[in-house]
């Protein structure tokens, strides 16, 4: 009776130590594909002892300034050069803890169904935040629609492009706002992650699409120090399983691309 009582003692302990262990984990993330993704890997990990919680953002802005205030404890919707440039501009120490995917960043119109057929001096809108701005004129550039002094700049502007023949005038706007300017302008250099959004399939609908060699890996980011932390080496394996390679490539039809 008595080993009977230490034996049901000892295994009450390790389960409640068990649960004791069980970390919440904040992170922050925008919903297309990011947070479909995360929620794919939600149960795995509440089996490894991580409760995954989910905080949502539309912007590229405040995700990287919660994390960095202690809000969240992880990120999950921008690329690298996006991260390197934001927290070098504001003093941040966010880091790099794993790439999972590369969105396509692509051309798309409400006026125009082929490149070619863009006019003289036509109007197209692009992403105003440094990186992804660059990224746009250097879709173009590759695409042979304009050309950069150094295409391998990955925070070009209007002011590195050195040949325009058709004279095209660039709209700089918000991501996110992107798809909704769509009526006002030509066309628009549109982020993945939002085409997806708006409803567009990014390997039918683009006039050009950036290719799968981008640098411009999606990523899981952290506070400096955070990236061989338990829970978030969790995370980012869980976020790099054949699970979500093979998620991704049978559910966005080209417009999300394994990066692992």
């Amino acid at each position: 009776m008595k080993k009977s009582f230490k034996t049901l003692l000892f295994t009450g302990l390790l389960i409640l130590g068990t649960n004791l262990s069980a970390g919440e984990l904040k992170i922050g993330a925008t919903p297309v594909p990011h947070a479909e993704l995360l929620n794919l890997v939600k149960e795995d990990l509440k089996n490894q002892g991580v409760d995954l919680k989910l905080i949502d953002f539309t912007d590229y802005i405040t995700p990287n300034l919660a994390l960095a205030d202690g809000e969240i404890d992880a990120n999950f919707f921008q690329h690298y050069p996006y991260l390197e440039k934001f927290a070098t501009e504001r003093g941040l120490n966010l880091v790099n803890a794993g790439k999972i995917h590369v969105e396509p960043i692509g051309v798309f119109s409400k006026k125009y169904s082929k490149i070619e057929e863009l006019p003289s001096k036509a109007i197209i809108a692009i992403p105003n935040d440094p990186s992804n701005g660059g990224r746009a004129l250097i879709l173009l550039h590759n695409k042979g629609i304009i050309k950069l002094a150094d295409p391998n700049n990955l925070y070009a502007t209007e002011f590195d492009i050195v040949d325009n023949p058709k004279k095209i005038r660039f709209k700089p706007i918000e991501a996110p706002q992107l798809p909704r300017v769509l009526p006002d302008v030509d066309a628009a250099i549109i982020n993945g992650n939002y085409a997806l959004e708006a409803g567009f399939s990014p390997v039918k609908d683009a006039l050009i699409l950036e290719g799968e060699e981008s640098p411009y890996a999606n990523i899981i980011a952290v506070r400096g120090g955070d990236e061989q932390k338990e829970d978030i080496v969790k995370l980012v394996k869980a976020l790099q399983s054949e699970k979500i390679k093979e998620y991704i490539l049978n559910n966005y039809n080209g417009g999300v691309v394994p990066a692992f």
